[in-house]
């Protein structure tokens, strides 16, 4: 008995050591392969006896684990939708393009940790593999919904139309500007100052709000008034006011040449001296005008200087061509325009899983939940367990060639030890076979 199970102990551990030869060969095969994970060989004994009297070999089997939730370098490209996941756990969400193309099919949502991701003739993000990125489209406004976090119904194939154009309608603007105070003293000249500022309606085109400060001069003999009529105008109807306010300056030692009042004359839109803003209504919709708070030094003053535009700022662009997509490390995905326009069009998640190493693998370095992992959630980029996603990046295989090496020397003794095991075995038997002659 001892004997057989002798025999059979030596070819349990060819077949063990054969299959960590193969763990060993696939790994150095893909010492080369961005994202690959080593897969471990581990032995375990099997016992048939519990000890005392007789011994039988009960010998060994092999089971075999890819080691998911080990990270390798990350390494700089020149691509900026290479993507890694940097300095924590999870793995970007991508499908199979043919699935994509596939009219009518649901596009099924695998696992990866890397991908250097390019668009193709449709637009789409595609690696050389085949797989597309996905992530949840943005609002109109840039905003991203709230979509369920338990499942992939969300996501969609992330698609780029690069021909492309966008604008941006100004809705809000803020006026830094310096009035003369000379200009409200008795023996001034009374000069309006004018200034225009650029806007861009909800089609791109550029207009103007025109805006005029005329001075309240005293008679001969009385105190500077520090008092200023200012007047809107819109560039698509220029005979029209949209707004009409009378501006009123401290000259006091704490804050002078501040803003102390201002008054808005007729239906003007009112002013809010506490966050210093108006809202105005121009062709395209309302703009709302930071003029300053009251007694802030920013926005309008009047000071003993010259009419000074010192800092005047508007949002919104004109239309513009579609230039270049770029992956911040929350997983936002942008759009970059000529004229210095930046849309946000997707988010890219983070998918976890409880057991990392129990993903099912596929082609391409690609994982499947599984009961062994437990169920993903997706996670913003950066938070909970995850890390941050970096862009301009790959990552590595985790295969270490010289460690793969000295484990295929061992496995390459222990195989030959237990083929000399069944020879050994082989011989003794042969000489119990001898005693009958």
């Amino acid at each position: 008995m001892s004997i057989s199970s002798s025999l059979n102990a030596g070819v349990a551990g060819l077949q063990t050591n054969s299959q960590r030869l193969a763990s060993i060969s696939d790994n150095i095969a893909n010492s080369s392969t961005y994202g690959y994970k080593r897969v471990e060989t581990d032995f375990q004994s099997m016992v048939l006896s519990a000890g005392g009297g007789s011994y039988a070999a009960g010998g060994v089997r092999a089971d075999t684990q890819r080691m998911i939730d080990e990270r390798g370098t990350l390494i700089s490209t020149s691509n900026s939708t290479d993507l890694a996941v940097r300095g924590g756990g999870g793995l970007l969400p991508v499908t199979q393009l043919a699935q994509v193309q596939s009219p009518g099919g649901d596009s099924q949502m695998f696992l990866t940790t890397t991908g250097s991701f390019r668009t193709d003739a449709e637009g789409y993000l595609t690696s050389q593999s085949g797989l597309v990125l996905m992530g949840w489209p943005a609002a109109q406004d840039g905003t991203i919904p709230n979509f369920p976090r338990d499942t992939s119904d969300g996501l969609e194939p992330i698609r780029i139309n690069t021909g492309q154009l966008a604008g941006n309608p100004t809705t809000s603007m803020s006026l830094g500007i310096n009035l003369p105070a000379t200009e409200t003293e008795d023996d001034s000249l009374g000069l309006v100052e004018q200034l225009s500022v650029e806007y861009f309606d909800n089609l791109g085109t550029s207009q103007n709000v025109s805006i005029t400060f005329t001075p309240d001069v005293p008679a001969l003999g009385d105190p500077a008034t520090n008092t200023w009529t200012m007047e809107m105008f819109d560039s698509v109807n220029p005979g029209v006011s949209i707004g009409s306010y009378t501006l009123e300056f401290t000259d006091a030692r704490v804050g002078g040449g501040t803003l102390a009042a201002v008054t808005p004359i007729g239906a003007s839109p009112a002013y809010d001296g506490t966050t210093g803003l108006l809202t105005i209504t121009v062709a395209s919709g309302p703009i709302e005008v930071d003029i300053g708070a009251l007694g802030d030094n920013e926005g309008l003053s009047q000071l003993s200087y010259n009419f000074a535009p010192i800092s005047v700022s508007k949002d919104g662009s004109a239309i513009g061509n579609f230039v270049g997509l770029d992956v911040d490390p929350n997983g936002f995905v942008r759009a970059s325009f000529d004229t210095g326009e930046i849309r946000t069009i997707y988010q890219i998640p983070l998918a976890n899983v409880p057991n990392m190493n129990g993903l099912q693998s596929f082609d391409s370095q690609t994982y499947l939940p599984s009961r062994e992992s437990g169920s993903f959630f997706l996670w913003d980029a950066g938070d909970g367990p995850t890390g941050g996603i970096a862009s301009f990046a790959r990552e590595e295989s985790t295969t270490d060639v010289a460690g793969e090496l000295t484990d295929m020397i061992k496995t390459q003794r222990a195989y030959s030890s237990n083929a000399k095991v069944i020879q050994t075995v082989d011989e003794m038997l042969q000489e119990t076979t001898n005693i009958k002659r």
